[in-house]
């Protein structure tokens, strides 16, 4: 299972031209342009008027393609497994996974056999890109000269982090064939590398009784990497009228909010991938595994690689294996190892779309009922008062002897998925009782506090992830609150109390407490000890022991890592690992790095946690050296509602520059009018000269919201520029 050698110079490496449009492409996206207005208001955000749905499709790429074409490309390149022929042999890998499970002939398959109204928003989205290229001629791809409609398909659900990503690159390395090597360095950290700020999101909603004005409210606070989606406002003739965030390159609001209601998706819903273990059985005619009394043959496919070598483009093929379960991944004791996971894009699309129209919690819930988002728990809110939480939506049914959360035998045919659970089976809530609801990519059992539902009443397998921190703070807040408004809410929403002290410190504060005055660290320790034991647990700029607690428990990254790995509770397993003499020399260990990098260790959260945004690359270099602002938000793992932290690469600086948590932020209000706040990391544009590439920036530091504009009399009152794509 070696990847063969180089099979091939394939052709020189060309920076891709866009090709003259024909006259009946051209007559047709001047036809849509014509039919389309953009607004952008004082922010920057497009308001995208169009006769059509499919007009304001077109428009809305369009739009989103002036903003930030890179990322829209990047978007689509990864998507369809092509990263590789731009970033090289490191990326064979990442594209082995996406062609795994994304074929470009079955996604053409699957266009042509889509209904009509869906053909026709996917050829507006690919006219609307491809229409910003023509108009723009300096734009020069990377790789993607014109966009096809079915390339939609490739990219339905728009959560970070997609179910395929959920496969190891690693093992699929170690199975399929070592990667070439590579010459390499990393930087060399200046200090240990914190665990990466976690993915996932916060999502509140309000019933009219705990609301000051009667109508139900709704907090979006999606945690990813920054400048992941930007903000944009869809409304058409045709009864379209969404406002929200969407994953740039896509034509529908993944969250946010009609004039009716609003959805907020968080991560960790159901368990809804597995692996099987299949025994293999070598036979002349190739690999096989058992099933039941039978012997099934492995699907053989050959997948071609292409990658950047040097100033070419080369290709390597790999054979690739599938079982009726999915494709083989790893190999384990002697078993080949095959995953499953939904890969229906049409029905995907059509959920991700409709669900921007729904008017009703009827309507709301007809939609949910098509069941292919997978990788979602949502939160809802509506102008009729309604709240309403679904954890996870596409639950496969299976036999609850097995433990799910681990490979399972392929070749018992009792652990075969049968078939979906109805909605009205999943985890649920209704208008709680408590009046407010919540998910913080926690488990359910919390969700409304005492009307929370009951772990006994459903399958181990409707729910992946522990409590955490974010989820016992939000639900402190939210008891504790009555008559929110959208202020209030918002203030909830941003609550700096990091909860987890509350049970981290103790323990540190008991084996200071134990140490023999004769030890070094008695003395070492004891102004550091008072400083944390002064502390309201509350993140500042200005707060000193902030800094000490959170850099002291972000140092114990391996702990952190096996605590998610294992799907356990973060703060409990640090409490039950360490020992006392590790939590004081980390402590030690802290103070050592701020004195070394800041000349004291009495320095505050805000001098070393920063918001930086000085270029439009989407792995965008920090610098001590260039403008930042300070920022009081903290990693998500120790409570902090507005998350903010770091992922990727190790950063050299002496400071930390956040880069994952907080991005689009919304508080809305359903009324006989909607009425909205919103807030983005930085700004709408990722062009450096733009002046909405870094307008909200000090906004987002403070975390300080704008009024969305959302009736077209307000967006007009406060537009900064009118026209129509192409002009």
């Amino acid at each position: 299972m070696k990847l063969p050698a180089l099979l091939v110079i394939a052709f020189a490496s060309v920076v891709p031209s866009f090709a003259a449009p024909s006259a009946t492409d051209l007559a047709r996206w001047e036809k849509h342009a014509a039919a389309v207005t953009i607004i952008r208001d004082t922010w920057g955000i497009p308001h995208v008027f169009g006769q059509t749905d499919a007009d304001t499709v077109f428009g809305l790429l369009y739009a989103q393609a002036e903003d930030d074409f890179n990322r829209i490309e990047m978007n689509y390149v990864n998507a369809l497994g092509r990263l590789a022929e731009i970033e090289g042999e490191s990326a064979l890998f990442r594209d082995l996974r996406m062609k795994l499970f994304i074929d470009p002939v079955e996604l053409r398959e699957n266009y042509a056999a889509a209904p009509v109204w869906l053909r026709a928003l996917m050829d507006a989205f690919a006219d609307g890109l491809n229409f910003y290229l023509h108009t723009h001629s300096s734009v020069r791809p990377k790789l993607i000269a014109r966009f096809e409609p079915w390339m939609a398909l490739a990219f339905t659900e728009g959560s970070i982090g997609g179910d395929i990503e959920s496969v190891s690159i690693k093992n699929l390395e170690a199975f399929y064939g070592a990667r070439p090597s590579l010459t390499h360095t990393a930087p060399v950290p200046s200090a240990p590398t914190p665990p990466p700020e976690t993915q996932g999101s916060n999502g509140f909603a309000i019933a009219p009784a705990k609301s000051a004005s009667g109508h139900a409210l709704l907090f979006i606070n999606p945690h990813t990497s920054f400048y992941f989606r930007p903000e944009l406002h869809a409304i058409s003739a045709e009864g379209l009228n969404a406002y929200g965030a969407a994953t740039w390159g896509q034509f529908f609001i993944y969250q946010g909010f009609n004039d009716r209601l609003g959805w907020m998706h968080t991560s960790n819903g159901a368990d809804v991938i597995d692996e099987y273990l299949l025994p293999v059985v070598q036979k002349p005619s190739g690999p096989a595994y058992r099933y039941g009394a039978e012997e099934r043959p492995f699907t053989a496919k050959k997948i071609v690689l292409p990658y950047k070598s040097g100033t070419a483009v080369a290709e390597r093929v790999v054979t690739a294996y599938f079982s009726h379960h999915g494709p083989v991944v790893r190999a384990t004791d002697g078993c080949w190892v095959a995953v499953k996971m939904m890969n229906d894009p049409v029905p995907a699309l059509t959920q991700s779309y409709q669900r921007t129209k729904a008017r009703t919690y009827a309507e709301f819930t007809q939609v949910m009922a098509l069941r292919t988002n997978t990788s979602n728990n949502t939160v809802y809110a509506d102008a009729e008062g309604n709240i309403a939480y679904f954890h996870g939506n596409f639950v496969p049914r299976r036999d609850p002897r097995f433990n799910w959360k681990l490979p399972v035998d392929g070749a018992d045919p009792t652990t075969e998925w049968r078939g979906l659970h109805p909605i009205e089976e999943t985890i649920r809530l209704f208008n709680p009782a408590s009046g407010w609801l919540q998910n913080t990519n926690n488990w359910p059992f919390s969700a409304a506090g005492p009307s929370s539902p009951r772990v006994a009443d459903f399958p181990a397998y409707m729910w992946s992830a522990p409590e955490n921190a974010r989820g016992l703070n939000a639900v402190r807040v939210l008891s504790a609150g009555s008559a929110f408004t959208l202020d209030t809410l918002i203030a909830a929403g941003y609550d700096p109390t990091l909860l987890a002290f509350a049970q981290l410190l103790p323990a540190l504060f008991a084996s200071y407490d134990a140490l023999p005055p004769s030890d070094p660290r008695s003395a070492a320790l004891a102004d550091p000890i008072a400083s944390l034991r002064r502390w309201d647990h509350r993140a500042a700029v200005d707060s000193v022991p902030t800094t000490l607690a959170i850099l002291w428990a972000q140092s114990f990254g391996s702990v952190i890592a096996e605590a998610r790995s294992r799907e356990l509770v973060v703060v409990d397993h640090v409490l039950a690992t360490l020992t006392p003499p590790q939590m004081l020399d980390a402590l030690t260990a802290v103070l050592a790095r701020l004195i070394r990098d800041f000349g004291a260790w009495q320095t505050p959260w805000g001098e070393i946690n920063r918001f930086q945004r000085v270029s439009g690359k989407i792995d965008q270099k920090f610098s001590d050296s260039a403008p930042s602002l300070p920022v009081a938000f903290a990693p998500s793992d120790w409570g902090s509602l507005p998350a903010y932290g770091v992922s990727g690469p190790p950063q050299t600086t002496r400071r930390i520059y956040g880069n994952r948590g907080n991005s689009f932020v919304a508080a809305v209000e359903f009324g006989p009018r909607v009425r909205a706040k919103t807030l983005l990391a930085g700004g709408q544009s990722g062009d450096p000269a733009s002046p909405h590439f870094n307008d909200q920036a000090a906004l987002y530091a403070a975390g300080r919201f704008k009024e969305a504009w959302f009736y077209r009399e307000d967006i007009e009152r406060h537009a900064e520029r009118t026209y129509r794509p192409g002009h």
